[in-house]
Protein backbone atom coordinates (compact mmCIF):
# COMPACT_ATOMS: atom_id res chain seq x y z
CA UNK A 1 0.00 0.00 0.00
CA UNK A 2 1.52 3.28 -1.10
CA UNK A 3 0.88 6.43 0.90
CA UNK A 4 -0.36 9.16 -1.38
CA UNK A 5 -1.58 12.69 -0.77
CA UNK A 6 -5.04 11.70 0.43
CA UNK A 7 -3.81 9.26 3.06
CA UNK A 8 -1.26 11.71 4.45
CA UNK A 9 -3.95 14.37 4.66
CA UNK A 10 -6.38 12.02 6.44
CA UNK A 11 -3.74 10.92 8.96
CA UNK A 12 -2.90 14.57 9.63
CA UNK A 13 -6.54 15.53 10.16
CA UNK A 14 -7.13 12.58 12.51
CA UNK A 15 -4.05 13.44 14.57
CA UNK A 16 -5.11 17.09 14.67
CA UNK A 17 -8.62 16.17 15.90
CA UNK A 18 -7.17 13.77 18.46
CA UNK A 19 -4.94 16.59 19.69
CA UNK A 20 -7.98 18.85 20.09
CA UNK A 21 -9.68 16.15 22.11
CA UNK A 22 -6.66 15.71 24.40
CA UNK A 23 -6.53 19.49 24.93
CA UNK A 24 -10.25 19.70 25.81
CA UNK A 25 -10.43 16.70 28.18
CA UNK A 26 -8.58 16.52 31.48
CA UNK A 27 -9.13 12.82 32.26
CA UNK A 28 -10.78 9.68 30.90
CA UNK A 29 -12.66 7.16 33.06
CA UNK A 30 -12.43 3.62 31.72
CA UNK A 31 -15.27 1.13 32.09
CA UNK A 32 -14.95 -2.10 34.07
CA UNK A 33 -13.81 -4.35 31.20
CA UNK A 34 -11.20 -1.84 30.03
CA UNK A 35 -9.91 -1.46 33.58
CA UNK A 36 -9.56 -5.23 33.95
CA UNK A 37 -7.78 -5.52 30.59
CA UNK A 38 -5.38 -2.73 31.57
CA UNK A 39 -4.78 -4.44 34.92
CA UNK A 40 -3.93 -7.72 33.16
CA UNK A 41 -1.45 -5.93 30.92
CA UNK A 42 0.09 -4.04 33.85
CA UNK A 43 0.14 -7.20 36.01
CA UNK A 44 -1.88 -5.55 38.79
CA UNK A 45 -2.86 -8.73 40.62
CA UNK A 46 -5.68 -7.18 42.67
CA UNK A 47 -7.86 -6.34 39.64
CA UNK A 48 -6.57 -8.96 37.20
CA UNK A 49 -7.25 -11.89 39.50
CA UNK A 50 -9.76 -14.41 38.18
CA UNK A 51 -10.32 -16.25 41.46
CA UNK A 52 -13.84 -17.16 42.62
CA UNK A 53 -13.70 -14.98 45.73
CA UNK A 54 -12.49 -11.95 43.79
CA UNK A 55 -15.18 -12.36 41.15
CA UNK A 56 -17.86 -12.78 43.83
CA UNK A 57 -16.65 -9.65 45.62
CA UNK A 58 -16.57 -7.67 42.36
CA UNK A 59 -20.17 -8.67 41.63
CA UNK A 60 -21.33 -7.24 44.99
CA UNK A 61 -18.97 -4.24 45.30
CA UNK A 62 -18.90 -1.28 42.93
CA UNK A 63 -17.07 -2.01 39.72
CA UNK A 64 -13.47 -0.78 39.55
CA UNK A 65 -12.82 2.09 37.18
CA UNK A 66 -9.47 3.47 36.20
CA UNK A 67 -9.00 7.19 35.59
CA UNK A 68 -6.40 8.05 32.95
CA UNK A 69 -4.94 11.56 33.00
CA UNK A 70 -2.90 12.18 29.84
CA UNK A 71 -0.05 14.71 30.11
CA UNK A 72 -0.84 18.27 28.98
CA UNK A 73 1.91 18.29 26.36
CA UNK A 74 0.40 15.33 24.49
CA UNK A 75 -2.40 17.47 23.03
CA UNK A 76 0.06 20.08 21.76
CA UNK A 77 2.28 17.42 20.19
CA UNK A 78 -0.66 15.82 18.37
CA UNK A 79 -1.91 19.21 17.17
CA UNK A 80 1.53 20.11 15.84
CA UNK A 81 2.22 16.78 14.15
CA UNK A 82 -1.27 16.66 12.64
CA UNK A 83 -0.93 20.18 11.26
CA UNK A 84 2.51 19.53 9.79
CA UNK A 85 1.42 16.27 8.14
CA UNK A 86 -1.72 17.91 6.72
CA UNK A 87 0.29 20.82 5.31
CA UNK A 88 2.88 18.40 3.93
CA UNK A 89 0.09 16.53 2.13
CA UNK A 90 -0.80 19.73 0.29
CA UNK A 91 2.61 19.91 -1.41
CA UNK A 92 2.70 16.26 -2.46
CA UNK A 93 1.80 15.51 -6.08
CA UNK A 94 -1.82 14.67 -6.81
CA UNK A 95 -2.64 10.97 -7.19
CA UNK A 96 -2.68 9.64 -10.73
CA UNK A 97 -6.11 8.45 -11.75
Amino acid sequence: MEFDRNRYFMIGVLLFLLGIQFRMVESFVLNESSTRALARIAQDSQLASQEFGTNLFMNVAPSPRKTVRPPHWLGWILLTVGGVISLHAMVLPKPKS
